[in-house]
């Protein structure tokens, strides 16, 4: 049951509204308790402790929408640590507002002179946790040394959520490709070096998810789709894939990689996690090639170039991030690739297709005969990287 927490709460009336809310909460009978505090507009130590009675009698009572001054009094007195006390949200109008940019999950408004916000296309519980993990992330990956956008606040927008981020005055690889392909080389010198330094990152125990149990939550869902036998070793060759504490971008391609002021930075941090190499550098073979293999003009309507540049920078690339030009070496480490490639993109078709649709029916079936034709020669996705 919510019950709203009004006005004042100090000495003078705080047993009255000690009264009230027993009162209430035996109405109420045997329900979750949530303080709303929307209207609540100051707290005296005599009202924290009426919080404190009413969280001992009922030990997962919650305070929601609590203005940004009575949350800094529930936080400097530890009342944070103790119990869930959730912040109301900035309201953020995008009306009239400049569109700078769109994905998947939503699309990016410029707000002010320095700070757009990213107002997801959903607005559920999952949605607003999704939010928050993308901040969290993002700002852990600033202290750790990424070079990337400075985060802000959660916001309401409309019936919807956003994340306030810096604006930056940039380009992204993307549309420097676009507007001028002789610059191939450079793109991939510098995407490589920002690559490696992600790589090198150390990440503190528990604060990433980890990417080999993405990998093998991907090859479970498709038990189903490849001969029982090849299943079977696809998912050991992936149990194999050593666990590491190093960060993985998880979403590393042209439009998240921008040149900002002469400074090449990352973007929408959402999809960190940690891991082996293998998994980041898979995700980038999908967005160049995997996802247009059947129909290379996606890649085009995706990162906005020629299907040949991204082919050409994703092995150059790979090459660079190997440091070889052994292609004995390159072709073995790309097949291991691709057999976790394949595995995310027919799990992912497997779940987002249109079953009357005969191009994804076409595309899938075309990955699976890759992941299969690998699967009959390749016998280990581990890689020695520093080979």
């Amino acid at each position: 049951m919510t019950i709203a927490l009004k006005g004042r709460i100090d000495s003078v009336n705080a047993p009255e509204v000690e009264k009230d809310l027993n009162r209430e909460i035996e109405a109420g009978g045997d329900e979750h308790i949530v303080l709303d505090a929307s209207a609540l507009t100051y707290l005296s130590s005599a009202g924290l402790r009426v919080i404190l009675r009413l969280k001992k009698a009922h030990p997962d009572l919650s305070v929601v929408q609590v203005s940004a001054e009575v949350y800094e009094i529930f936080e400097m007195t530890g009342f944070t640590e103790m119990m869930t006390i959730e912040k109301a949200y900035r309201v953020v109008s995008v009306e009239g507002c400049e569109v700078v940019g769109e994905g998947y999950k939503g699309r990016v408004y410029r707000v002010g002179q320095d700070t757009v916000v990213k107002v997801y296309k959903r607005a559920d519980a999952d949605t607003l946790a999704a939010i928050r993990h993308e901040r969290e992330v993002a700002r852990l990956a600033l202290i750790l040394g990424v070079p990337t956008a400075i985060s802000y606040d959660v916001v309401r927008v409309g019936d919807s959520y956003g994340s306030v981020f810096e604006l930056l005055d940039a380009s992204s690889f993307a549309k420097i490709l676009a507007e001028e392909p002789e610059r191939l080389d450079w793109c991939v010198a510098e995407t490589v070096s920002l690559i490696k330094k992600v790589h090198r990152i150390e990440v503190p125990a528990g604060k990433l998810p980890s990417a080999r149990e993405a990998g093998l939550m991907h090859v479970r869902r498709i038990a189903g789709v490849l001969e029982d036998d090849l299943y079977r070793k696809l998912l050991r060759m992936t149990e194999e894939i050593p666990e590491r504490d190093t960060m993985i971008h998880g979403d590393f391609h042209t439009k998240n990689i921008v040149l900002s002021g002469g400074e090449v930075l990352l973007i929408d941090m959402d999809t960190l996690s940690v891991g082996d190499p293998i998994f980041e550098l898979a995700q980038m073979y999908n967005s160049y090639v995997g996802f247009s293999e059947h129909d290379p003009e996606v890649v085009r309507d995706f990162q906005g170039y020629d299907p040949a540049i991204a082919r050409a920078f994703w092995e150059k690339s790979l090459k660079a991030y190997l440091g070889t030009d052994d292609a004995g070496r390159i072709a073995e480490v790309e097949e291991k690739i691709r057999c976790v490639s394949y595995s995310a993109l027919i799990d992912w078709s497997c779940r987002n297709s249109t079953p009357d649709s005969t191009e994804d029916m076409e595309t899938r079936a075309l990955w699976i005969r890759r992941l299969t034709e690998l699967l009959g020669r390749v016998d280990s996705l581990c890689v020695d990287w520093d080979a």
